[in-house]
């Protein structure tokens, strides 16, 4: 127990506190009884030890008189931050009931939460499977969402502040560290689920940054390890990827794509707001949306004209993702299964695979690579085909036509909108075809019907 705890029995105006329930830097965090409403209740009070000190009347007060502005202006943040957090309106981001000033500080009373920290929660759960984890984060990812529409971000999402309710519902605990983006973004890290930007006072948190601590909970609760801390993959990122790490036959390699692309350790490579992550794990059991993607191992669908049949072995599958990988990062899943769909055998899948490559001279090695494991024993190495460059895309429509072709195609199937559009674009003779193309790639079938009658529009233009 805190030495400089207030004692069990202590009357708070109508609370009386029950016992201490967690010790942080900040503050202490106790539960007591509601003596109006009868009802447990978590009270926290704001008590910074480095510059504060309880006295015998269980006042609060600055250590020295050097301490008093510094301890003046986080007794205003915390209010003010309490006022923000009561704003929020959500069943999964912890309520708070009211904040009041006594004892010469500042106290903050939230709902109290029944049930157990994710990291004792899950202990005797692992392995989750793929419902469950929808159950978890879909719920998060929304309450997070209302975070950020406010202007705030939390900046210490981690297994001890995401509590799992008694009914299996979480929710999102303890705000003192979440500040407003235009403020003051002190650093604060959590080793693991922080991301780099929050190592240092300059660095550029946003949206981004709770969402590699979101994506970094998911790491750990698929592979039972904490993800490597932000600072130490700079230079050299060797952290095996949720791809490389978690069961595939427990979850879709779309989603484990999705924790890769949020845990990036550059921010700018990860997603940047919640609606573009949903929209990535679209369809994986993990979003709430009518359109769904079946997984890749999923039973087999009688193919569309032109299409093919083929079954391909799923160890060179996996070879083909985690070599493209290095080229193209966490989408390469989704790119080896759109075109498994295609390929008429196993040198065209790895033909269409290494035309997703830029650069020339790793596209030559990538197909050089797998050359030999999929040509068939009868076909020369003369026989292979070459494919144009990917810059051909842009050579053949204007830009602009490219990047519409993309946002549109991208509210049915997500990121993946982007390497779809270089590849039908380097097909199609007209913009109205290339629609029809793009309209094939999606599942849902009036989806696609919608989609296309743009392309009948297009054609009919003077």
């Amino acid at each position: 127990m805190a030495t400089n705890a207030l004692p069990a029995g202590y009357a708070l105006q109508e609370y009386r506190i029950e016992k201490v329930l967690g010790v942080g830097g900040f503050g202490l965090t106790y539960l007591a009884l509601d003596g109006n409403l009868n009802l447990k209740v978590a009270v926290k009070e704001y008590l910074p030890d480095d510059v504060a000190t309880r006295g015998a009347d269980h006042s609060i007060s600055p250590r020295s008189p050097d301490n008093a502005e510094h301890f003046g202006w986080g007794k205003q943040r915390f209010l003010d931050e309490s006022r923000v957090v009561a704003s929020f309106r959500h069943p999964n981001i912890v309520r708070v009931m009211r904040f009041f000033e006594a004892n010469g500080t500042a106290y903050m009373v939230m709902e109290f939460v029944e049930g157990a920290p994710l990291n004792d929660w899950i202990r005797a759960r692992r392995p989750l499977t793929q419902p469950q984890l929808a159950s978890i984060v879909g719920p998060l990812l929304d309450g997070l969402e209302v975070v950020h529409k406010s202007g705030y971000l939390h900046r210490d999402i981690k297994p001890g502040n995401i509590y799992i309710r008694e009914d299996g519902s979480p929710v999102l605990l303890d705000f003192g560290a979440a500040r407003m983006r235009t403020g003051d973004l002190t650093t604060i890290v959590s080793p693991g689920f922080a991301p780099f930007e929050q190592y240092h006072n300059k660095g550029n948190q946003g949206p981004w940054s709770d969402l590699y601590a979101l994506a970094g909970v998911l790491y750990w609760m698929i592979t039972g390890n904490k993800p490597h801390e932000a600072a130490a993959r700079i230079k050299a990122d060797t952290m095996p990827s949720a791809l490389q790490s978690a069961d595939r036959a427990l979850y879709r390699q779309e989603f484990l794509a999705a924790i890769d692309w949020a845990l990036a350790p550059n921010e700018d490579e990860r997603p940047q707001s919640v609606a573009e992550w949903r929209e990535s794990i679209a369809g994986t059991g993990l979003a709430n949306t009518t359109r769904t993607v079946p997984a890749f191992d999923a039973a087999p669908r009688a193919p569309a004209a032109g299409k093919s049949a083929l079954t391909f072995d799923a160890a060179l599958l996996r070879k083909l993702e985690t070599a493209l990988a290095q080229h193209l990062g966490p989408i390469a899943p989704v790119v080896v299964r759109n075109a498994a769909k295609k390929a008429t055998d196993q040198a065209d899948l790895v033909q269409m695979v290494a035309q997703e490559i830029s650069d020339d001279d790793a596209k030559t090695a990538f197909e050089k690579k797998f050359s030999d494991i999929s040509r068939p024993a009868s076909q020369p190495k003369s026989a292979t085909r070459s494919n144009p460059p990917t810059s051909l895309a842009a050579s053949r429509f204007p830009l602009e036509v490219l990047e519409r072709a993309e946002k549109r195609l991208a509210e049915y199937i997500g990121a993946v909108a982007r390497v779809v559009v270089k590849r039908a674009a380097m097909k199609a003779r007209d913009e109205a075809e290339l629609y029809l193309l793009l309209a094939d790639e999606i599942e849902n079938k009036e989806d696609r019907k919608a989609f296309a009658r743009k392309a009948v529009s297009m054609s009919r233009k003077p």
